[in-house]
């Protein structure tokens, strides 16, 4: 640290302990300084001479007859103006970062201008600031820190703006000039160790980009956003720089912050900080990473920063949201909220990421407004990161029994048009919220199994899925049909599994969203297979097996005998050969047969059908 030496005389003033300080001369004082609680006992002549303020206070007290002045706002108070005293002795002084701006403060209340006296106080400091304070890296650091007790003066008396352009200046020199000491606390290098057979003692790490960012987080906020948005005009520092050393303020700044949360029984008095942090973002996508995106959102929500900053993070977090880690997407609800995870916040975020593939553009052309879609900016592997995200999401939400279907489905569906290779995630999401409520109605089971096309289970999904007692029926032959149709498939054609007829695609209450294809061949299409007699016969032959296996589950036979006389049955002649032979175009009427439901199909034999609670869960 850089320090100044004024003065040359000895420091002569004491103390008799009981708040009085004095100058020990062969000549009595003649007068008394009062500041706050201490008397200083003093000589008019050298204090009068450097300044201005005792000038006036002591001939107000002449007309008064009073030797005694109060000095009662000074600032620095009986400290920096017992400095200002011993200069104006001659006495020797010493400043430094930690002194000089309180010292310059008090200096310019008490009028200690070159006007008075050449080589006055005020002078002398200036010089020293520009000359060495601002030069020093660390001591200009300390000396803004120090100007935040007077925060008034030091934009009065431009020390502040003179230390924020400093440093600014200082973090943005090229690091080949770096030569003086900075805060970097990293792991070290082998060479660094000296596990390097190349390494000769010295110093040979490079100076990092970012060597500047950890002495910053000695600032308070608002000094902090000055430096840093003078660093950010200067345009020499790059975007990722810039958000790591946002990262390291609010690491160290706000307690709890690894963690997602706000450690303080008062979270409120950290809201300037988390939303000046915001506000300091780098509008480039990847200033920083999407998981410190999260943390931010988690500290905005507990300190209840404004609308605007939420906005902000949702916006960036959509633009990098394949990213995120699962972790990062469970968003703590309010306080006052039922339910445990925000997924309104989650959905928000999605719809943004989902937005960039759906940008527009408008031309006027002959007084009409006429839009053109743009290719979408995402590639369809960040499409699929983040689907199979949410499929993840989902399930983990799903496991809370205040979750509402209705959020359920509608985060489901808004990330249905990105096409998946399987099903099996979201299948098991589905499973885990039709185990975590099972009150559910039959229409609410419904509705949430529409969510998914059974086409893309895997083998193993499927073996769950028609032991799965909280499963639908209709769904179960779904599963059941796929099953076999996929293997039938492979071995008669070679081509990829046909689609459901729409008898069942109907039985289950329609398509389970956009990602489905549509039959490529309209003669194969299973909507020209008149189907209605062979549903009803499948279905009272599913039910015949499942009342001869009674016995057998409950004598723990093995599930999987059950499901090999399940397959050996949908394979009936009497059945498959009729769907697989059928090619004939079927008129309006059989077409419409054949989308009859199972459930309506036979009403009495659907009332018969045994307890679902024959098929047991293997999860």
């Amino acid at each position: 640290m850089k320090f100044m030496k004024l003065g040359s005389k000895p420091d002569t003033f004491r103390s008799d302990g009981n708040n009085v300080r004095y100058v020990a001369s062969e000549l009595a004082t003649d007068i008394v300084v009062t500041v706050g609680d201490f008397k200083f006992y003093l000589h008019k002549f050298p204090l009068l001479s450097k300044s201005a303020c005792l000038q006036k206070l002591v001939a107000s007290g002449n007309e008064q007859n009073c030797d005694e002045v109060q000095i009662s706002d000074i600032p620095g108070g009986s400290v920096v103006f017992e400095i200002c005293a011993k200069f104006c002795y001659g006495m020797t002084v010493n400043l430094n970062a930690y002194n000089i701006f309180s010292t310059r403060c008090a200096a310019e209340y008490l009028g200690m201008y070159e006007t008075i006296e050449k080589g006055n106080l005020i002078y002398k400091i200036d010089i020293f600031l520009n000359s060495s304070i601002v030069h020093s890296w660390k001591d200009s650091i300390i000396v803004l820190q120090t100007t935040k007790s007077l925060s008034p003066l030091s934009d009065e008396l431009k020390v502040a703006g003179l230390c924020v352009d400093a440093i600014a200046t200082n973090a943005c020199i090229d690091v080949s000039k770096v030569d003086w000491s900075y805060t970097y606390n990293r792991k070290k290098l082998p060479e660094e160790n000296g596990n390097d057979p190349n390494f000769n003692g010295a110093k040979s790490r490079p100076v990092p980009k970012d060597w500047w960012v950890e002495d910053l987080c000695e600032l308070e906020i608002d000094l902090y956003k000055r430096v840093i948005m003078s660093i950010k005009t200067k345009g020499i520092q790059s975007h990722e720089v810039i958000g790591e050393a946002l990262k390291a303020y609010s690491y160290r700044r706000l307690p709890g912050f690894s963690k997602g949360v706000i450690h303080s029984r008062d979270v409120g008095k950290y809201r300037s900080t988390v939303d000046t942090i915001v506000w300091l973002l780098p509008a480039e996508k990847g200033s920083v990473s999407c998981s410190f995106l999260f943390k931010l959102l988690k500290a905005a929500i507990i300190v209840d920063s404004g609308d605007m900053a939420r906005e902000q993070l949702v916006r960036q977090i959509g633009q990098q949201l394949e990213e995120a880690s699962l972790n990062d997407l469970l968003i703590r609800a309010a306080e006052r909220e039922d339910v445990m995870y925000d997924v309104d916040m989650v959905q928000k975020i999605v719809n943004k990421f989902l937005m960039q593939d759906r940008n527009a553009e408008y031309e006027s052309e002959e007084n009409k407004v006429q839009e053109i879609q743009r290719p979408g900016i995402l590639t369809d592997a960040s499409k699929l990161i983040v689907a199979k995200l949410i499929d993840a999401y989902l399930a983990e939400t799903a496991k809370d029994p205040n979750l509402p279907l209705s959020k359920f489905v509608d985060l489901a569906e808004t990330v249905s048009c990105i096409s998946r290779p399987t099903h099996n995630g979201l299948y098991r999401a589905i499973d885990m919220y039709l185990k975590e409520h099972p009150w559910m109605s039959k229409s609410e089971r419904k509705r949430i199994c529409k969510l998914m096309d059974c086409k893309k289970l895997s083998a193993d999904a499927c073996m769950h899925a028609v032991q799965n007692e909280m499963l639908p029926l209709r769904v179960v032959i779904q599963v059941l049909f796929f099953k076999q149709l996929r293997g039938a498939a492979a071995t008669s054609s070679g081509t990829s599994t046909p689609d459901l007829p729409k008898s069942l695609k109907n039985a289950n209450g329609g398509s389970h969203g956009s990602s489905r294809s549509a039959p490529t061949n309209p003669e194969e299409d299973w909507d020209s297979v008149s189907a209605t007699e062979e549903l009803k016969a499948l279905k009272t032959e599913l039910a015949a097996l499942r009342l001869r296996n009674r016995g057998d589950i409950r004598n723990n036979v093995d599930n999987a005998a059950a499901i090999s006389k399940m397959k050996g049955l949908m394979k009936s002649k009497r059945i498959f050969t009729k769907i697989w032979s059928s090619k004939a175009a079927i008129g309006e009427n059989s077409g419409s047969d054949s989308s009859e439901s199972l459930g309506s199909a036979n009403p009495e034999e659907a009332k018969s059908t045994p307890s679902r609670n024959r098929r047991h869960s293997v999860s």
